[in-house]
């Protein structure tokens, strides 16, 4: 947050005093400048105030903003927009609209008219919202294109399994930035133009990515179940997933609950006596006789020791019960040499 070297409520009071009485009314409903600290208005409300269309209260508004940019007023505060350039060419160029009070206003009841000075700075730009970036403010529309391209193309490269770290998706986005001027490119900057867009998000550890995926938005015990076992980054048993969600999230999990939850939710599959483990870990569905099949199919004949080493990575289960499902005639044989192999 900056310090100001200013008082924004004796700014806008000097720069109003140039306007005509209704002028300065129409500005002051409009911002929120009122004395009583009164909310703005929308150009509806102003409009009925007065009896005039909405339209005729944006033309007012529109020509006392051009007013005062055109007085002496003005002009003799050229330095102090000038600051105020440089320093939100400190903050990365472009700026969320939900962070520019943040970052340079200290007194709440001050931010309706820190905003009208930066309505009337001719330096500053407004980006209203879309569906992709929140309202948007800028000192250059060259870096605020480059950034706003950067993060859409970053979008567009992640998956609902995309999760990355903070440090991985500020390398994603200034790597995205070959052809903007260096002194922007800056990881610092890439944190904050991440609070630009409405499609990208961070989940509950701290990751990023889409932000219409359940692993960011989480809502429910499987989303929550999938963060806990992906941050544990090993199978799990589903007691230690309730144990888990309870302690990263603060969310009351019942034990059998949650383990219904894992056990219909595809991303998870059952790799030992209630214990699961990520699909896109590369384990394969299904009970030790259908992984055996699977593996030997896959490779041919196999000897005994290989054959335990590979189910073992993927099914947590003791050497016993391999040997026991091999056994099995109608899927399998044993070869004169003392290898495996899948019958048919």
């Amino acid at each position: 947050m900056k310090n100001l070297p200013f008082k924004p409520k004796q700014i806008t009071k000097k720069l109003l005093s140039v306007l005509p009485a209704r002028a300065r009314d129409v500005i002051e409903k409009r911002y929120g400048l009122g004395p009583n600290g009164e909310p703005p208005m929308t150009l509806e409300a102003i409009g009925q105030t007065y009896g005039i269309t909405r339209e005729r209260v944006r033309q007012i508004e529109n020509y006392a903003i051009e007013m005062i940019q055109k007085s002496d007023v003005y002009a003799e505060y050229a330095p102090l927009f000038a600051e105020l350039q440089k320093e939100m060419d400190l903050l990365g160029g472009v700026i969320a609209e939900h962070d520019l009070l943040k970052e340079f206003g200290s007194d709440r009841a001050a931010d309706n008219h820190l905003y009208f000075i930066f309505v009337l700075g001719i330096p500053f730009n407004r980006s209203k919202e879309n569906s992709t970036f929140h309202h948007r403010w800028f000192t250059r529309e060259d870096v605020a294109s480059a950034v706003e391209t950067a993060l859409l193309e970053l979008h567009d490269s992640l998956t609902d399994d995309s999760l990355l770290s903070g440090e991985e998706i500020v390398a994603s986005i200034l790597n995205k930035l070959d052809a903007l001027d260096p002194a922007y490119k800056r990881e610092e900057f890439a944190h904050r133009w991440l609070s630009l867009s409405k499609v990208l998000a961070q989940n509950p550890l701290g990751e990023w990515g889409l932000a219409s995926s359940p692993n960011v938005r989480a809502k429910g015990i499987r989303d929550f179940a999938y963060l806990a076992v992906k941050r544990h980054g090993s199978p799990m048993h589903f007691k230690e997933v309730a144990e888990s969600i309870e302690k990263l999230f603060a969310r009351k999990a019942h034990v059998a609950t949650c383990h219904n939850e894992l056990i219909k939710d595809k991303r998870f599959v059952l790799v030992g006596r209630g214990l699961y483990a990520l699909e896109e870990w590369g384990y394969s569905a299904g009970v030790v006789k259908d992984i055996l099949h699977e593996i030997l199919k896959a490779n041919g004949p196999l000897p005994l020791q290989e054959i335990i080493e590979r189910v073992r990575k993927e099914r947590y289960v003791k050497d016993n019960t391999i040997m026991v499902n091999l056994q099995d005639r109608t899927f399998f044989k044993r070869l004169p040499n003392g290898q495996y192999a899948v019958i048919g």
